[in-house]
């Protein structure tokens, strides 16, 4: 049985009209005669009755026609899949995240991609550091990254889509809480709390604003993600210098304020080089868009970062 056939008989059993059917399927009306017959050959049943004045279909030709319509159109939609697929406009992607980035950047990507991309499911990996992401996405265990550059080894491409200020932390009764600005110079002899990773991106951008201010921070206490970081700032055992981002994560006891001189941090997105998915493209487009970086990821040549060891939180 050939789907044209099966297609031709709709067209009949919907008008119930040889005539108006082969108008409407572009063919002569005796080879659209020619082609029920020999599905009802083959099927070795009566599918219509036909008399000079009218057509009318059979119980069996009635049961033929939902069945047809259905498999026309789990066909149809196949193939529409099959080239939104074809064309990066749907399928899945596995998209790993930093601890912040889940809470501060998710939320946009997200919503442009269902917006822009309604076939698409995002499949999330959440608080993995840059290393790891890395490494994943060498696995082949996730198709994007969001990251904190610089990337170690070849194979990844990296693309910056935020730069984000470094803020203050500091429990809600600090000296400090109550000034909207406070200056770098006026942490020279706090306590840090800092993360306990020593390749941490946050900790460098950190030390280098530090420096730049002619002083070292005095590291007192050590954490391994940021919501115990905070906790660990909530109960007054430091400050802490983080991203801009970490705004989107809701801490009681803790204020943020802005940090004058104290530099910015990069979040990236990361893919394979050697990556054939059309759909990871079409994602990262969508992705630079929502930041307004639109067509400006997968075209800029010498983007890889190499020979680094950084991590980021």
């Amino acid at each position: 049985m050939e789907l044209r056939h099966l297609r031709y008989f709709v067209a009949v059993a919907d008008t119930c009209h040889f005539g108006q059917a082969a108008a409407t399927l572009h063919v002569a009306q005796p080879a659209l005669s020619y082609a029920i017959r020999q599905l009802e050959a083959e099927l070795d049943v009566t599918l219509m009755t036909r008399t000079t004045r009218q057509v009318s279909l059979t119980p069996a030709g009635l049961y033929l026609q939902a069945e047809a319509r259905r498999i026309l159109g789990d066909v149809d939609g196949c193939v529409d899949e099959v080239r939104r697929i074809a064309a990066g406009r749907s399928g899945l992607v596995r998209l790993g995240l930093t601890g912040i980035g889940a809470f501060s950047h998710l939320p946009r990507i997200a919503r442009a991609v269902k917006q822009q991309l309604p076939g698409v499911e995002l499949a999330i990996s959440a608080d993995m550091l840059t290393p790891t992401q890395r490494d994943a996405l060498v696995a082949g265990e996730i198709d994007l990254g969001l990251l904190r550059p610089p990337v170690a080894g070849d194979g990844i491409e990296v693309r910056t889509i935020d730069v984000e200020p470094l803020v203050l932390a500091v429990s809600s009764d600090h000296r400090l809480a109550s000034e909207p600005v406070v200056a770098l110079q006026d942490l020279r002899t706090e306590p840090f709390v800092m993360y306990d990773s020593r390749d941490s991106a946050v900790n460098d951008a950190v030390l280098r604003a530090c420096r730049s201010a002619d002083f070292v921070p005095q590291r007192s206490h050590e954490a391994s993600g940021t919501p115990v970081l905070l906790a660990l700032v909530a109960a007054g055992l430091g400050v802490a210098v983080l991203p801009g981002s970490v705004r989107a994560l809701q801490s009681a006891g803790v204020v943020i304020r802005e940090l004058a001189d104290a530099g910015s941090i990069e979040v990236a997105l990361a893919w394979r080089t050697d990556d054939t998915n059309p759909l990871v493209a079409t994602v990262s487009e969508v992705i630079a868009d929502a930041f307004g970086l639109a067509g400006a990821l997968l075209s800029s040549p010498n983007s890889s970062h190499k020979d680094h060891t950084h991590e980021n939180h």
